[in-house]
């Protein structure tokens, strides 16, 4: 029966009964202890025991690139966590940039010939997903070489997570100076510190993907003087939940792809708006503003992470950039999405929000050759007609 567990708690997480027949063969397979492993070195004794809590091996202090999948599985799934990844051309690893409390990867990309004074984009990947292909699939790098900008991007590890989802829902990760979110801000630090790179320190932005586009949540409402603007892809409010239970049961997220029939607490945009506030009194309380502007993006079928969410999320921001909580533009733009922009007084805008009608769970791109176009089609990276990360840049102002 203890054998049965890993693999009855695995299929479950997959939901078998909904999901396809690839998600819970994958959800299967990374319950077996078989071999041979892809490792970069083995551990004392040989084959890796299953951890029991994480029904993963053990790899806390294993060296970076050292992965625990059965190399004969990579063949048939090359995009399954652990499989080794190659590198693009311009990002590398960094493997030393701090105490990383949060036990989390960082890689770079820099494009060739890097201009001084240049943008720092922090681009944060969804669960099951890896930096380099979330960057390559969702066009950041294609629009990094045109507009010469860097990326930082964090990469969670198996033994975080046996999902690979950014911890934002732990309060052990999601508060200032702790867990994951100061890992990433010690990655941030290490690239603002390098000399060669001489990025403006005044135009960092940060943006995720569901857990990714929760953890960028968190980051810019945990360090709000690091960030001058963030793009929140199916993510939830920073505050809403502190362990993965008020998360699935109070915060619009669903592993059973039933988010719709999750709540989201039903809370007032000054209260969402406490949540951060609150929390810098205790981390931060020299902190006087400004907050940086959002973007705010979700699919309006998404099935994992409730639509709600996005309204909450508009609520949040609204009121801790101070802006009316109706909107000044209200359009439908490529024909299919609506586009709402809150702008502060002098007609600049600070919240934006993106509906993209029909779409589920993923990050909208638009594949093709325009200069709005970008992206590859991938799990949970949809071709929706719209490039996010074109439209997110262009609200930032990185691109022109």
């Amino acid at each position: 029966m203890n054998t049965l567990l890993p693999i009855l708690r695995a299929l479950r997480r997959a939901e078998f009964m909904r999901a396809s027949f690839k998600q819970w063969m994958l959800a299967l397979l990374l319950a077996l202890p078989l071999t041979p492993w892809t490792a970069a070195a083995q551990p004392p004794g040989g084959q890796p025991k299953l951890d029991s809590k994480l029904k993963l091996p053990p790899a806390a202090h294993a060296p970076a690139g050292f992965v625990f999948v059965p190399t004969s599985w990579c063949a048939f799934f090359p995009n399954l966590p652990g499989c080794p990844v190659q590198l693009l051309p311009g990002e590398s690893e960094v493997t030393s940039f701090g105490s990383n409390p949060g036990n989390l990867r960082m890689f770079t990309f820099v494009p060739q010939n890097l201009a001084a004074s240049r943008p720092l984009v922090v681009v944060l990947h969804g669960c099951t997903q890896n930096a380099t292909n979330y960057i390559d699939e969702t066009g950041w790098v294609q629009f990094a070489n045109k507009f010469h900008f860097a990326m930082l991007m964090p990469q969670q590890q198996l033994v975080n997570n046996s999902s690979l989802c950014f911890r934002f829902f732990d309060s052990n990760h999601n508060q200032r100076g702790q867990g994951e979110a100061l890992s990433i801000k010690q990655m941030i630090d290490k690239m603002l510190a390098d000399s060669k790179l001489n990025i403006d320190k005044n135009r960092v932005y940060v943006t995720g993907l569901s857990a990714g586009g929760g953890m960028a949540a968190v980051m810019l409402a945990t360090y709000p003087e690091i960030f001058a603007g963030g793009g929140v892809i199916a993510g939830i409010p920073d505050g809403c939940a502190k362990t993965s239970d008020e998360a699935t049961q109070q915060c619009g997220v669903s592993l059973s792809h039933q988010a719709a029939s999750v709540p989201v607490k039903d809370l007032t945009p000054q209260q969402w708006g406490d949540l951060v506030r609150n929390a810098l009194v205790t981390s931060d309380p020299n902190f006087k503003g400004p907050f940086p502007r959002v973007s705010i993006w979700q699919g309006t079928a998404d099935d994992t992470v409730n639509p709600q969410d996005e309204t909450a999320l508009i609520r949040q921001w609204t009121n801790l950039l101070g802006v009316s909580q109706t909107p000044q533009v209200d359009e439908t733009i490529k024909g299919h999405t609506r586009h709402q922009v809150f702008q502060d007084n002098n007609g600049k805008a600070m919240v934006e929000a993106f509906f993209v009608q029909g779409m589920n769970h993923g990050t909208p791109i638009d594949p093709g050759p325009g200069d709005d176009q970008c992206g590859k089609p991938a799990p949970f990276v949809l071709s929706a007609g719209i490039c996010s990360s074109f439209f997110i840049s262009k609200f930032w102002g990185i691109i022109p």
